[in-house]
């Protein structure tokens, strides 16, 4: 088992910047790659950050340029960094776990945490 907390949500203005964390616990972090989604009202879970072990990273492209992820294996955590906030990322953001190959399908992901709030406002 993996146990997943985030933290680091907020109310920020458009354009501004927030930094997420997820700190993990259980079975070895540095076997797992890491993810993060996100959730508006009323729609889908969607991926927006990935990395894996070696530090091989992958984004959504409507995030691209915009959020950088992070990890450190020593401990136990990955970032989020997410700059130039837009209205539309206001979601709540979930901190996931599992094997590199199912990374952007939140279907097939075992790891979640529990989510923290991000509010972008105009």
């Amino acid at each position: 088992q993996v146990q997943l907390v985030e933290s680091g949500g907020g109310l920020v203005q458009a354009g501004g910047s927030l930094r997420l964390s997820c700190a993990a616990s259980g079975r070895t972090f540095s076997n797992y790659g890491m993810g993060w989604f996100r959730q508006a009202p009323g729609e889908e879970r969607e991926f927006v950050a990935a990395i894996n072990w070696s530090g091989m990273t992958y984004y959504a492209d409507s995030v691209k340029g915009r959020f950088t992820i992070s990890r450190d294996n020593a401990k136990n955590t990955v970032s989020l960094q997410m700059n130039s906030l837009k209205l539309e990322d206001t979601a709540v953001y979930y901190c996931a776990a599992d094997a590199w190959v199912v990374l952007t399908t939140p279907t097939k992901i075992n790891y979640w945490g529990r989510g923290t709030q991000v509010t972008v406002s105009s």
